[in-house]
């Protein structure tokens, strides 16, 4: 039975949802990283390290929520936290004290951070740290390196091949600057221009670390934008309180002018912030006629704070703050890589690897030649984010859900600190059936 044969025998109530689906939704989906053929699956409930599909077939689950749920599903804590909130209201439409305590929970983790404003989400708070930073410097230009993400906003949408992005205006485009992944043309383009206002990036590397970042790296980044009076915001969307507490910047030993979080921040409800120093935050304040017109920043946004995703913060902070939950995730994602190394180097299957940093994975196939297990530092960043070659991956993705694995985008796993080593071991045996499969195929 062929691998697409076998996936739609496993999951008819996923197939008979998605014919629904695509009444309502273009390509019956809500979001591009869900989308899969034949058919997405439509997960009926989850828990721990485990979801159920529609059909009830269990998966080790490796999106955790697209990285937003260090703890699993449904920590006991969070859904106390959120029904207890449930009663006491929803949307106050108003000032509350659990949003000082959601903002001193992100200040303790990251002490640069002096002032705080809640979003609803990732994209929102790239998009406010972009607007702050052009105010507070006067400056127009924004600098990203190629591949990184921080969301699908006009400011700082990335690129797709060979084209600017539908439906952003050209002018949109004229003040960002996209860079290879390189010091040296960093450097270069800051001593030749006076018109930059600052540089984002992601700290652990392209998509939530795809294409890998040193920690020297940051720290570079970090010593030339202050010797040219360049803002850097770190989007730790995704390693906020993942790779540590503190994101990446605790582990590098560096502090961010601006710093943009979500998916942890808010214990996998919606929510982004965007903090940083006073002095810039403080385009968001209120002042005088004068400053009200011409320098403060108008942010609104119906759920910022929301009480609910403030009281499942809280929760998910507090037991994020001490590190425990995060060293037990990278153990296992360690675990997780270092067996799927093995099962490739066995089988001497060279151009693939898998790799990763802290509680993230990566998987590559079919990326070229080189010994199995041993990823290249020159690989591409186009390759990398697809992870190698794109009919090799959708074949092993389909493979993975048939023997109960579901990669993120059938290419990366989000380790929770509730992933067994029996989950582990359960999933190194599925990556193996799976290449079985593939080679069968």
């Amino acid at each position: 039975m062929s691998l697409e044969a076998r996936y739609r025998e496993l999951h008819p109530r996923s197939a008979a949802l998605y014919e629904q689906a695509l009444k309502h939704f273009p390509s019956g989906v809500t979001h591009d990283g869900r989308y899969l053929q034949p058919f997405p699956l439509a997960i009926d409930h989850a828990a721990g390290a485990y979801k159920w599909d529609v059909d009830g077939n269990r998966l080790i689950d490796y999106w955790q929520g697209h990285g937003a749920l260090l703890l699993g599903h449904s920590h006991p804590a969070i859904v106390a936290a959120v029904q207890q909130q449930m009663a006491r209201g929803t949307h106050y439409g108003a000032n509350h004290a659990l949003e000082i305590a959601w903002a001193e929970a992100i200040k303790r983790c990251f002490p640069a951070i002096e002032q705080v404003r809640f979003t609803a989400s990732g994209t929102e708070a790239t998009l406010l740290a972009l607007r702050l930073a052009r105010a507070f410097t006067g400056k127009p230009t924004i600098i990203r390196f190629e591949g990184h993400f921080h969301g699908w906003h006009d400011l700082i949408a990335p690129d797709t091949p060979d084209a600017a992005p539908p439906g952003i205006l050209p002018p949109l485009r004229a003040h960002l600057l996209v860079l290879p992944t390189s010091l040296a043309a960093l450097e270069a383009t800051l001593r030749a221009r006076d018109d930059i206002a600052a540089l984002v990036l992601e700290p652990s590397g392209a998509s939530y670390g795809t294409q890998p970042l040193p920690d020297s790296f940051v720290r570079e980044v970090r010593r030339l934008t202050s010797a040219h009076s360049v803002l850097l915001i770190c989007d730790e969307v995704v390693t906020g309180f993942r790779v540590a507490p503190g994101g990446v910047q605790q582990r590098a030993g560096i502090a961010a002018d601006l710093t943009t979080l979500a998916k942890i921040v808010a214990g996998g409800l919606p929510g982004g912030a965007v903090g940083g120093r006073a002095a810039i935050m403080r385009h968001l304040a209120f002042g005088d006629e004068t400053w009200n017109r011409t320098a403060k920043i108008i942010h609104q946004g119906t759920f910022n704070a929301n009480p609910l995703s403030a009281a499942a913060g809280i929760a998910m902070l507090e037991l994020a703050a001490s590190g425990a939950p995060q060293q037990t995730a990278a153990q296992q994602a360690q675990r997780l890589i270092a067996g799927c190394n093995a099962v490739l180097q066995r089988r001497n299957l060279r151009g693939c690897a898998v790799y990763g940093d802290a509680s993230l994975a990566h998987w590559v196939l079919g990326a070229g030649d080189f010994p199995p297990g041993e990823l290249p530092s020159d690989l591409p960043v186009a390759v990398l984010k697809r992870g190698g070659d794109a009919r090799l991956m959708h074949r092993f993705r389909l493979a993975m859900i048939n023997h109960g694995v579901d990669l993120m985008r059938g290419k990366s796993a989000f380790v929770s600190a509730v992933h067994s080593v029996a989950d582990i071991e359960a999933t190194v045996a599925a990556f193996a059936r799976a290449l079985d499969d593939i080679c069968d195929a």
